[in-house]
């Protein structure tokens, strides 16, 4: 099932009290109206659901408990969801080992992990539900150059060590009439197991294959650079550090104005915005039938060359057990991933992500009514 671009940009949403558990990561969270009247959460269910893992979606999640917990106030509930943004990876940990409801995760749960949690999930299956589509920034901090241009080779290049200054002759090429200084190139990696540095690495790999030879894999494979903790971290580190380079979703490159390169997939130069991220969505598709498990196949994303898309984008899933949980948490579960599948995903690309198109929407809600 090939996925629909949502065609309209919604407005900015509004961000209520909320009691959520964050680690080392900061609040982005936004401001104005949203409109709740026809949402179909329930509100049933326990009162408090646990989450971690992916803080890729560390602001999107801050907006779908804050709309939850809106629509619940207006219903007479009083809910809440504490997620604390670990590492897809610790997310995965800890929804296999039974400590949190769900998992965020940039990567899909598969292999031996998804046979341990047919253990946690009581003989049922663990589902990948994408829920969140962002862009991954290769962002960095270079005076006096703000519109730099890369391809998949310099950024492998980049972050394997083979090309260390600015003014390398590859990356001259890619930015004729622009000067760029004779200094050092700072690598940034995420030094936590994260479904992000999967995603690029996975890029990299479809995108430049005779570069980057190291592979994919949850932990950085390039062997150079300096490494910092979660989104935030490496985004703060880049912002604190001249001459640094990394890759970290918009919303923390934004958050910290920190600039973005053009990724030229091979049809020129394209700048990272919701045009070219939603244009580049279009042509995702499910790995298995689409019935139930939604996990996405982005081969095709990866080493797409169509004209003004957008290559480096990646898709959080909440990992859930398809059956397995006790009633209480299993209504909790199935209201509150309604709400932000829905009402949540308004004003999302405020936050520097895609909201979800229509049709993938449609499939996402009834895998969630399928939640036993």
């Amino acid at each position: 099932m090939n996925l629909k671009r949502n065609g309209a940009l919604l407005s900015a949403l509004a961000v209520g009290a909320m009691a959520l558990a964050a680690c080392g990561s900061d609040d982005n969270s936004a401001s104005g109206g949203i409109d709740t009247s026809d949402s179909t959460a329930t509100c049933e269910g326990k009162e408090r659901l646990s989450g971690a893992g992916s803080s890729a979606q560390k602001n999107a999640m801050d907006q779908f408990v804050a709309t939850y917990i809106s629509v619940c106030q207006q219903k007479g509930t009083s809910v809440n969801v504490a997620y604390n943004p670990t590492g897809s990876g610790d997310g995965r940990t800890q929804f296999i080992a039974g400590q949190v409801d769900f998992a965020g995760s940039d990567s899909a749960i598969k292999g031996e992990q998804a046979e341990e949690a047919k253990t946690r999930c009581v003989g049922g299956e663990a589902w990948n539900l994408p829920l969140v589509f962002g862009p991954v920034a290769i962002a960095y901090n270079l005076d006096g150059v703000d519109n730099l241009v890369l391809d998949a080779s310099a950024i492998a290049k980049i972050f394997n060590g083979s090309i260390t200054t600015w003014n390398d002759p590859a990356i001259a090429a890619l930015n004729e009439g622009t000067t760029l200084p004779d200094s050092p190139i700072t690598p940034i990696f995420r030094s936590d197991s994260s479904g992000t540095t999967d995603n690029v690495q996975q890029y990299l790999t479809a995108a430049a294959p005779q570069d980057w030879t190291s592979g994919a894999g949850s932990d950085f494979t390039g062997g150079v650079g300096e490494g910092a903790r979660g989104s935030a971290g490496v985004a703060q580190a880049v912002a604190g550090s001249p001459g640094s380079i990394t890759y970290v979703e918009k919303s923390f490159a934004s958050q910290r104005g920190l600039s973005a390169a053009r990724i030229d997939n091979g049809s020129g130069p394209v700048e990272l915005n919701a045009d070219s991220t939603a244009k580049v969505i279009e042509g995702a598709s499910f790995v298995g039938d689409g019935v139930g498990d939604l996990t996405l196949d982005l081969t095709s994303i990866f080493g797409t060359t169509e004209e003004g898309s957008y290559p480096l984008v990646l898709a959080t899933y909440e990992i859930v057990c398809s059956a397995g949980y006790d009633a209480d948490t299993s209504a909790a579960v199935k209201s509150f991933l309604t709400s932000a599948a829905n009402e949540g995903q308004q004003g999302l690309e405020e936050e520097g992500y895609v909201p979800l198109p229509d049709s993938f929407k449609e499939k996402l809600t009834e895998s969630i009514e399928a939640i036993r």
